[in-house]
């Protein structure tokens, strides 16, 4: 079997489980020349790493971690991943995998000596991979006809489950090559099911795979029992998103068997936990009320005698588990808080239960993962002038380490100013928001403003490193001389349920009036141009960005990504048709009148701000169609309009050089309407 040759035989790690001595860390890659220009999006785009999730060792002594490049050089566009690794004390820090192809979502064996990747290298779709971390060839572990998903190895390390999409059947594929594939709704369908395969370190031969589970129903999250026997899973019953609130929880044998169904409380129930003893399992619901804002608890099961009780009230009412403690006493995990995310732990009591808060300060963490004994965490941390890099820290006390400077030579100039400001809306709801100054900022000068609204509409603006590129480059806005307002509107998620819903059927009105008053307390305070706004967003934002010009003629620009112009339309096209009738609290049929008014195409007769539309042509959450209905409309207004579209790109522009092209078109519109205004 061909062979990968993944890290340098100069590296002379020796590791033995979790004891490894010091070797000096990779000297820094030399950095690419700057453009001429400061903070162009190709530079940014070109130039930083962006660093993925950690997975700490059982013993806490290694973290890994991946970082990311762009490629685009010549036909290329995309991103390059591999896998790295950092000592908990910073002594060393290493990359792991290399190669044209990418190394992702790297796990540890149980016993530490051991590293699991995906990758897809010389495959049509991921396979898993392992590595031995003091050095060596990789070798491939499975040789599935689909591409794995998801993977966990089990407590005793003997073992790996997957799952996986069902490939193509055999009368599929007759049906592709002879030309009969007609696609018929709701037929025909692919489900995602586990498989299982016995994990032998000293062989380089493909494992045999075992399939544990078939049928009409698509399998998610899952955790192996402590004893290996048994694998809790949650499931709906057809692939589509659209279904995600019909999902359930069940279990199935290790070594294949009847599936029984365990728990099913009529909505969402999702993420199981086995207990360390492994007497009960936890796991998010909605207890039946299923709504697209959000609201879910913790829920446990007694598996003895089938009791539940639910776990104590987080503070944003949306709970994702990261695991158990080893004693059984608490449950990790993480939730959007404010302008951060942190992570907490909650008692296994009844629901007056309070949590605690592990992660603290300034910035947002993310990427979490904990030892095996859950003494010592790892996670990435970030703030608006320090860019993402690996921590540790005890849980106990927590006091982390920076171990990590990933992007140590990226930075061109100083990092714009940015602060979370807060203040009152018209009904006296509090509102924060980001606010980034412009890089030139001097007291007592105007200067014009960026409205930049996020998606969801429970998405939420966190305090994140400005000069991370993207198809809104903060840093580059703010050397244009921008201010960037970014407001966690009512909607927002991070701010409780009651919060999170607070926009129902009342999408663009009362949410733009928070963001409005955000916009009126910076031109009071003499600090914007009232002449100089625009706006701007995606998705939700693209929404807001269409509707809020139907409204107001303040706005001197606005530029739409991927954005809801329809409300009756998108429901009809989209993947998730269920979204809006829940929001708007009726089918547009029974309601017309509702979904028009909050819909900018049945408004679109008010607009004359000058519109930049930009949509990905592969999008099924928000079509293409939305962002063709509102250019067209514009265009036969005679409303200075311009639409571009991004092929292959789903509702987000992963490619590099196309998520260059949209945030160098919008600083071109902005120049044009903006500035030169």
């Amino acid at each position: 079997m061909k062979k990968y040759l993944i890290v340098s035989a100069l590296i002379l790690f020796l590791l033995n489980g979790c004891k490894a001595a010091s070797v000096s860390a990779d000297e820094h890659d030399a950095p690419k020349d700057n453009n001429d220009e400061l903070w162009t999006p190709q530079y940014m785009t070109e130039n930083f790493k962006r660093v993925g999730g950690t997975e700490i060792s059982p013993c806490g002594e290694w973290i890994a971690f991946t970082i990311s490049e762009a490629r685009t050089e010549g036909e290329k566009s995309d991103f390059l991943t591999h896998i790295h690794l950092v000592k908990s004390d910073g002594s060393v820090q290493f990359q792991l995998t290399r190669g044209d192809e990418s190394a992702s979502n790297p796990k540890w064996s149980p016993d530490g000596k051991y590293i699991s990747f995906t990758s897809s290298r010389g495959n049509d779709g991921n396979q898993i991979w392992m590595i031995n971390p003091k050095g060596g060839e990789a070798w491939q572990i499975t040789q599935a006809e689909g591409s794995v998903s998801q993977y966990k190895w089990s407590n005793s390390g003997d073992h790996i489950a997957f799952t996986m999409v069902d490939p193509p059947s055999e009368e599929q594929k007759r049906k592709r090559r002879e030309r009969e594939d007609v696609n018929v709704e709701g037929e025909d369908l692919n489900f995602s099911h586990l498989y299982v395969f016995e994990v032998d370190p000293k062989s380089y031969e493909p494992a045999d795979i075992q399939r544990l589970t078939k049928g009409e129903f698509h399998i998610g999250r899952f955790d192996w029992s402590p004893d290996d026997k048994t694998i809790a899973f949650d499931h709906r019953p057809r692939p589509e998103y659209q279904y995600w609130p019909e999902t359930s929880i069940s279990t199935v044998p290790a070594d294949s068997g009847a599936v029984n169904k365990l728990i099913d409380l009529g909505g969402s129930d999702s993420n199981p936990l086995y207990s360390p003893d492994g007497k009960r399992i936890a796991f998010t619901t909605d207890r039946g009320n299923v709504r697209w804002p959000g609201y879910e608890v913790i829920k446990v099961k007694n598996l003895d005698d089938g009791s539940m009780f639910r776990l104590g009230k987080t503070h944003d009412d949306e709970p994702r588990m990261v695991s158990w403690s080893p004693d059984g006493n608490e449950i990790f995990f993480w939730e959007l808080h404010k302008t951060s995310i942190d992570l907490f732990a909650m008692p296994v009591e009844d629901e007056e239960a309070q949590y605690r808060q592990i992660t603290s300060g300034p910035g947002q963490f993310s990427g979490f993962s904990l030892s095996a004994d859950a003494s010592k965490m790892a996670a990435i941390h970030q703030n608006f002038d320090q860019a993402p890099d690996i921590i540790v820290s005890a849980t106990e006390d927590f006091n982390p380490s920076r171990l990590t400077n990933i992007n140590d030579s990226y930075e061109q100039t100083e990092i714009a100013k940015a602060e979370v400001i807060r203040y009152e809306s018209f009904d006296g709801k509090i509102i924060e928001a980001p606010l980034i100054y412009p890089l030139d900022y001097e007291e007592g000068k105007q200067y014009p403003v960026l409205l930049h609204v996020h998606g969801g509409p429970t998405g939420v603006y966190r305090e994140t490193y400005v000069a991370t590129p993207g198809v809104y480059p903060l840093q580059k806005f703010a050397a244009e001389g921008y201010f960037v307002l970014r407001p966690n509107f009512r909607g927002s998620g991070g701010y409780g349920k009651d919060f999170r819903f607070a926009n129902v059927s009342d999408w663009g009105f009362g949410d733009l009036q928070d963001m409005k008053a955000g916009l009126d307390k910076l031109i009071e305070e003499g600090k914007v141009d009232p002449d100089k706004q625009a706006i701007m967003g995606w998705s939700y934002g693209g929404y807001m960005s269409s509707f809020a010009i139907t409204q107001t003629d303040r706005f001197k620009a606005s530029m739409v990504g991927a954005g809801v112009t329809n409300l009756i339309s998108m429901t009809g096209t989209s993947d998730i048709p269920g979204f809006l009738p829940d929001y708007f609290e009726s089918e547009y049929w029974e309601n017309y009148e509702r979904h028009q008014r909050h819909s900018a195409i049945f408004n679109v007769e008010n607009i004359t701000t000058p519109t930049l539309i930009l949509h990905p042509e592969e999008d099924v959450r928000v079509p293409i169609s939305q962002g063709y209905e509102l250019y067209v409309a514009l265009k036969r207004l005679g409303v200075d309009t311009k639409m571009a579209t991004y092929p292959r790109q789903p509702h987000g522009i992963r490619e590099p050089k196309f998520i260059i092209d949209a945030a160098e078109r919008q600083l071109d519109w902005l120049k044009k309407y903006i500035k030169e205004e």
